[in-house]
């Protein structure tokens, strides 16, 4: 088996990083060679998600700020249009029956 620091599509700068050439689709000289490439492809895969993962851990604080915030701002609407609905809404009325006439005072009821 090929070692990557043998090949030709194997580079190492002078900082000490690698930088691998090969294309899985055209240039693969050996089968171990996918399943480098394929670990490599993790690898970059995981550090994004660990990234992704600490960019909002630092977020989290300033998203139940706002959040908080924007609750506050909901419930002082509510509570500045609920002067509308008190008014509407008389406890002593009872519900509406569409079976059942309205009363304009002319209607005696018969107790039988």
């Amino acid at each position: 088996m090929i070692q990557c620091k043998d090949c030709e599509f194997y580079r190492q700068e002078p900082n000490g990083r690698r930088i691998f050439l090969c294309d899985p689709f055209t240039s693969i000289k050996e089968p171990e060679c996918l399943a480098k490439w394929q670990l490599l492809r993790l690898d970059v895969i995981a550090a994004a998600q660990n990234n992704m993962a600490a960019a909002q851990a630092q977020m989290a604080p300033l998203q139940d700020k706002i959040l908080k915030y924007i609750k506050r701002e909901l419930d002082d609407i509510d509570e500045s249009e609920k002067w509308k609905t008190d008014e509407e809404t008389d406890p002593n009325t009872p519900p509406f029956d569409e079976n059942d006439p309205p009363d304009f005072g002319d209607n005696r009821k018969e107790n039988h």
